[in-house]
């Protein structure tokens, strides 16, 4: 996993974590970026200050640096992105795939012209704008899903 700082054209600045460099880039052409704050589809990677590790030529600082160990931090952020993953497929198992549909789906169910239930899609960044802006609630997926499976 890597983390990003992300900006969007409104100047948001947020964290995202992709599987590598590869998926960011894929995801980004595909347009599948978007603001969490404004839901803005114009994304660039924000300036994040580099990893630079301390000087360790000397007994002391190489004894300050914070070594791995087995169950730490990166272990808890594997169990909190497993959680998440697992709360998105609970979701998803109890929701309807309606493709390119969402945006007509979404609105046929907020004014009453269907019945309510969960769904899930694809929909562009100026149509989810505009469900926002029609005060229908809709937020993109964390984890990307491949239409009709349930394991993200």
């Amino acid at each position: 996993m890597i983390v990003f700082d992300l900006k969007c054209g409104e100047a948001h600045v947020f964290e995202a974590w992709f599987g590598s460099s590869s998926d960011y880039e894929a995801q980004k052409e595909r347009g599948l970026l978007s603001c969490p704050l404004c839901g803005n589809a114009e994304i660039a990677k924000a300036v994040m200050a580099p990893a630079v590790p301390a000087k360790g030529n000397t007994r002391e600082d190489a004894r300050a640096l914070p070594v791995p160990v087995a169950g730490g931090e990166d272990a808890r952020i594997k169990q909190m992105l497993g959680a998440l993953a697992d709360m998105q497929k609970a979701m998803i198992e109890s929701s309807e795939y309606v493709g390119h549909r969402f945006a007509e789906e979404a609105r046929a169910i907020h004014y009453g012209e269907t019945d309510a239930r969960g769904i899930y899609g694809e929909t562009s960044a100026d149509e989810a704008a505009q469900l926002r802006d029609e005060g229908i609630e809709a937020m993109p997926l964390l984890f990307p899903a491949r239409p009709g499976r349930t394991d993200a």
